[in-house]
């Protein structure tokens, strides 16, 4: 496979995916290989969190006509802690694991566009009973791609569908990303889940201002009981953040890098099996700290 052609089918899959609203710190970066920790300290809420992140992408040649088959593995531990005393157990919302099987394929629509198909099986939960039918959730995407790296100005777009079980809408979304490099010390990127303004001050140093959502949605496998006869059965996160971000080019292809943000509205909540709030834990802002290595083609 030639080196242009596999970065581009590890960008398109990367990018795909990361519009599968989850996780979104860097999804529309496109990574090969990556880990992240993530630390949300305490705020009034009296509640704190850490997160583990881990993920490796593959493309397969299929045939001469540049076809590809995606493989990849995403998993993301968040270990929760409480200073605070709530009206039910907390033993049960310590410890959450979320891992995605990645299934893709991509091939050129026409001369100027190519499609990009993932399914993404995905097991979300505290794990303490092994797993069960609550734990799996299905997340499908297909998107039409189309980039000029060699324009005076170079630009990226991607239009696409997305279905998410998470979101709890029985209906496709649409997606959208747009991305230009305006001058050569600067770029920005419009999108959902995440929209940048970047400063390349140098080929080793870049600097970031991001807009982005992230959260998660995740099974509890035993039932919180809760006031007013209602039961918790699942719990969420929804965060729209800012963040000035530092990277480190170690080569063209591998870097570290660092954030810190706060959150500008923010939602964790238990939700009943139909997806109902029951129980508010956490509406106040948090700060946001990301750190973290990767691998990949920009």
């Amino acid at each position: 496979m030639k080196t242009a052609t596999y970065h581009k089918v590890i960008w398109a899959l990367s990018l795909t995916l990361g519009m599968l609203f989850y996780h979104s710190g860097t999804c529309q970066s496109s990574d090969i290989f990556k880990f992240e920790y993530l630390n949300i300290p305490e705020n009034d809420t009296g509640i704190k969190t850490q997160r583990y992140k881990a993920l490796f992408n593959l493309p397969i040649k299929l045939n001469e006509k540049k076809d590809y088959l995606i493989t990849g593995l995403e998993y993301n531990k968040l270990d929760v802690g409480y200073s605070q005393n709530f009206p039910f157990d907390q033993s049960e919302l310590i410890r959450f694991h979320v891992v995605d099987l990645n299934l893709g394929f991509i091939t050129k629509w026409n001369e100027n566009w190519n499609f990009v198909t993932i399914i993404t099986p995905r097991f979300a939960s505290n794990f303490t009973s092994g797993t069960i039918t609550d734990d799996f959730f299905f997340n499908a995407t297909a998107t039409l791609w189309k980039e000029n790296q060699k324009a005076e100005k170079p630009f990226r777009i991607v239009l696409g569908l997305s279905y998410n079980s998470t979101t709890g809408l029985p209906i496709p979304l649409p997606l959208i990303s747009y991305y230009r490099r305006f001058h050569p010390k600067w770029s920005y990127t419009l999108g959902i889940p995440k929209s940048t303004f970047k400063h390349h001050v140098a080929k080793k140093h870049t600097l970031e201002m991001a807009l982005l959502l992230d959260g998660y949605f995740i099974n509890i496998q035993n039932n919180i009981p809760l006031q007013n006869n209602q039961v918790g059965s699942k719990i969420s996160l929804s965060a729209l953040i800012g963040t000035l971000g530092y990277q480190y080019n170690i080569s063209k292809r591998m870097s570290i890098y660092a954030t810190v943000g706060r959150s500008l509205v923010q939602e964790g909540k238990l939700r009943s099996d139909d997806r109902k709030d029951v129980f508010v834990l956490n509406d106040e802002a948090n700060i946001y700290i990301r750190t973290g290595f990767k691998i990949g083609i920009f």
